[in-house]
């Protein structure tokens, strides 16, 4: 059984404009003590063909964890539109918002995001070169994809049965109605893979 269990994602600023950044209030509950702090990410998956594209926007160490139900503000800047192939700024593409524990993951969301303009005018004929300011994002909230992984916490009894774990105990279908608040161009790529530091609130 995990010993972090993850109760709520809501994405603040949503629908916002392309490069404001990124807010999300993550609800999760700590059913032991924990020795270490939870490191959680957020990354950007710049194309749907390679993985040399994906930039990891920021990453949080969240601690000391305090057990019983914790509150917290995961900020992350917008993605870097130079290291995004100008074909791939349009269109839905995937964040994914993990957090690992001890360099292990045990949960990673992934959220559909929609980049469009902002008038019908050059939605119908846009422009060879992306006009950045112009494009709005709308983070599917409502329809995210939770992968849940068995991993080892402190304790040795924590441990899964095969450990590492080969594959991960993944919910296959949307997660709305537990964690979240939607065309569809790109899909989940197989394998789906700065340090601050904060307290919780309870």
């Amino acid at each position: 059984m995990s010993v972090v269990s993850l109760l709520g994602v809501n994405v603040l600023n949503n629908p916002a404009k392309f490069t404001d950044k990124y807010e999300f209030e993550i609800t999760f509950e700590c059913l032991e003590p924990l020795e270490k702090d939870l490191e959680w990410k957020l990354t950007y998956v710049g194309s749907a063909t390679s993985d040399q594209y994906d930039q990891e926007l920021d990453s949080l160490l969240v601690g000391p964890i305090p057990v019983g139900v914790n509150k917290f503000i995961f900020e992350a800047d917008a993605p870097k539109t130079a290291r995004i192939p100008d074909a791939e700024i349009l269109g839905v593409t995937v964040i994914l918002l993990t957090c690992a524990y001890d360099g292990r993951e045990f949960i990673r969301v992934g959220y559909y995001v929609n980049n469009e303009y902002d008038s019908e005018e050059l939605n119908a004929e846009p422009p060879a070169k992306p006009i950045i300011e112009r494009v709005k994002r709308n983070v599917l909230a409502e329809k995210p994809r939770v992968t849940r992984f068995a991993i080892k916490w402190d304790s040795e009894a924590s441990a899964p049965a095969e450990y590492p774990p080969e594959q991960p105990e993944a919910d296959l279908v949307a997660d709305g109605d537990e964690y979240g608040q939607g065309q569809q161009r790109r899909g989940f790529r197989d394998g789906w893979c700065g340090e601050r530091r904060r307290e919780c609130s309870r």
